[in-house]
């Protein structure tokens, strides 16, 4: 019989240098996919490259991806004023954590 593991997916916020431009995604490999908004394959018109966010300021873990992908469309539908209440409550300083990943 075959076990199943633990899966890990990811729903995380991006701010830009500055800190005035907030991106929601979500993703199954959070260092990966850093990489890849910093250094998209092909360049893009998209938001991130387009508002230069790469920088992680905040990101939850979860097993499941309906749970993930739930609380992405949750987040997105906040204001920015309730997004920066949840950024405060585990990071105030708004630290970048790209080298914590």
């Amino acid at each position: 019989m075959k076990t199943l593991g633990t899966h890990n997916y990811y729903t995380y916020i991006l701010t830009n240098k500055n800190k005035t431009v907030l991106y929601i995604g979500v993703t199954n490999n959070l260092r990966i996919r850093l990489e890849y908004h910093r250094n998209p394959n092909e360049p893009k018109n998209n938001f991130t490259t387009k508002y230069k966010c790469f920088y992680l300021i905040y990101y939850e873990h979860f097993q499941d991806i309906n749970i993930a992908i739930g609380r992405e469309k949750e987040l997105k539908g906040w204001s920015r004023e309730k997004k920066e209440i949840l950024i405060n409550s585990t990071n105030p300083n708004w630290e970048f954590l790209n080298d914590r990943i």
